[in-house]
């Protein structure tokens, strides 16, 4: 059956336009999906090579803003996605497009701002007639194959005007994407999503190291993994993408232990803390990240020269400091077993060391800061 590329055309009949700002692993990917599936869609990003790599793959890049804008059309039916790091850059980025596009244009956040600032954005740009939706956006690198998971924050005219788009980005046209309320609440549904993923992973993690830890039986974790994904009831995506690392256990065992925090689960005890919602096990998840990220933890410390003071005993001093080094993040297109361990050495992504561990979105942006 061919598919009705009528759908994806505006009330006028012409072919619907975005523009995608950010063409990393999750922007790059969404710009093909969009390209394939029949909208129009023009990439741009500061990366010249973030653009040639879309553009090798059949996409359209622009190499700047104006050459963006010029690509969508009509003002005041123009729309713009942003995947870039949460936090200044996406309040520049914004500020930036507020003073090129005109009342009726759309701006759309699809990264992980906090609600807050969302709340914030769609207000000053109803100012100007600029519609903002933010958009909670789900899938990673699989996302291009698979399809994203979108929750959706925004009027309800802004919302339905870009339905074609959500249709070829969700992994089917009525399901994995919809409208969560005004603006702002996109992007507070994902928070708390990511603040039970965290919690989920902990679990995860935490019941392998104690069976790991047991001796007695010299478990195969591979094997109760692999078990696990066939009619468990803990079985998950999650899940399948464990089994499949701990089938590289050479390639996982030389993975360090720092695991990056994007801000979400910080944001959703913040929350939890406002409304008086207890939610202990986010709470100890986001903080066992923390703790992750020390080269050393001067509590331990502390506890080490307590426990010498009061009681004489022997103490561990350090002898070598924690050397680490960085892997990139997967580039757009490339397929998603390039993040598997067995293949960790084979990402290409561009940007900070922040940027690419998705630890930008950490603070809230206030006014000029």
């Amino acid at each position: 059956m061919k598919p009705n590329w009528n759908r994806f055309r505006t009330a006028g009949g012409h072919a619907m336009k975005i523009g995608m700002i950010g063409l990393g692993k999750m922007g790059g990917n969404m710009v093909l999906r969009l390209t394939r599936g029949g909208i129009e869609v023009t990439g741009f990003d500061r990366s010249e090579d973030s653009v040639a790599h879309i553009e090798a793959q059949g996409a359209r890049g622009a190499r700047s803003m104006d050459e963006l804008i010029a690509s969508l059309g009509e003002s005041g039916s123009r729309a713009v996605w942003l995947m870039v790091p949460a936090g200044k850059i996406t309040q520049s980025v914004i500020d930036d497009l507020a003073g090129r596009l005109a009342p009726g244009d759309i701006i759309i956040d699809g990264g992980n701002s906090n609600y807050k600032d969302s709340v914030s954005r769609a207000e000053t740009l109803a100012a100007l007639g600029i519609h903002f939706v933010d958009v909670g956006t789900s899938g990673g690198v699989w996302g291009l194959q698979e399809g994203y998971a979108m929750m959706i924050g925004g009027t309800e005219e802004a919302v339905e005007r870009l339905r074609p788009v959500f249709e070829v980005l969700a992994p089917g046209a009525d399901r994995g994407w919809g409208r969560m309320g005004p603006a702002g609440s996109g992007h507070y549904v994902k928070m708390v999503h990511n603040g039970i993923e965290y919690g989920m992973m902990q679990a995860y993690a935490e019941g392998f190291e104690l069976m790991k830890a047991h001796q007695g039986f010299n478990l195969d974790m591979a094997q109760i993994a692999e078990l696990w994904r066939h009619g468990s009831v803990v079985r998950s995506w999650l899940l399948d993408l464990t089994a499949e690392a701990l089938q590289n256990k050479a390639e996982f065992e030389a993975l360090s232990d720092y695991v990056a925090d994007s801000g979400e689960g910080r944001w959703t005890i913040i929350d939890s803390i406002e409304l008086g919602v207890p939610t202990p096990v986010i709470t100890l998840a986001t903080q066992m990240r923390f703790r992750s990220q020390q080269d050393v933890s001067y509590a331990g410390q502390m506890l080490s020269a307590m426990r010498r003071a009061f009681g004489g005993h022997a103490v561990k001093t350090i002898e070598t400091p924690r050397q680490e080094g960085l892997v990139p993040e997967v580039q757009a297109g490339q397929d998603p077993s390039a993040a598997a361990p067995a293949n960790i050495g084979q990402g290409g992504g561009s940007g900070s060391v922040a940027e690419q561990l998705g630890e930008t979105g950490q603070q809230r942006v206030k006014g000029d800061e």
